[in-house]
């Protein structure tokens, strides 16, 4: 399968069923630090809830839909980036992340984030992506301004985690935007 370089030791490659001991084992690391933050069936407990995410992802991938990649370091799963949502007839999609903590702060979610708009603009055509954080995650939407992302708005009180809402920004960037950038 292909690989995308991130840096000297990190690299972007599709996450696929077979990887479901791998991604459980990730998630051990990182489980209760992206909990708060990513939606609530993609934080598996075991290999069999790793599984089943891989296996969802890839019946969408099957249907020209969502998108599933992981971020190796040296090697090791460490995080990933995803399309949450992909619609080529519509022209739109949403990217999304996950790191565990030893990872973060190496510019790898945005280089990783960017790979995969590069190739929805480009490659495929689209018109839109969009990226939805709850409104106190401040390095999610530091990241999405680093991908040239406009906050749009705020939803409120619509992310719901252990019985409290959350406000949730949504941030988009439109093609001719992306192109303008030079990336």
């Amino acid at each position: 399968m292909f690989s995308s370089p991130l840096s000297a030791d990190a690299t972007l490659a599709p996450l696929e069923v077979w990887h479901a001991e791998e991604l459980a084992r990730h998630m051990d690391r990182a489980r209760e630090h992206i909990r708060p933050w990513v939606g609530p069936s993609f934080v598996t407990d075991d290999v069999d809830g790793a599984h089943a995410t891989l296996a969802r992802y890839a019946g969408r991938q099957a249907l020209d839909g969502a998108r599933l990649f992981g971020i190796r370091r040296d090697g090791l799963l460490v995080g990933g980036a995803m399309f949450v949502s992909f619609d080529a007839a519509a022209g739109t999609c949403e990217v999304g992340c996950w790191l565990e903590p030893a990872a973060e702060g190496h510019g790898l979610v945005t280089r990783a984030c960017t790979t995969l708009l590069d190739w929805a603009f480009t490659t495929r055509g689209l018109h839109r992506a969009e990226w939805q954080c709850r409104a106190d995650n401040v390095r999610s939407a530091a990241v999405a301004a680093r991908l040239g992302m406009t906050l749009e708005g705020v939803r409120r009180e619509a992310w719901p985690y252990r019985g409290r809402r959350y406000d949730q920004q949504v941030w988009a960037v439109l093609a001719r935007e992306w192109r303008a950038t030079g990336r």
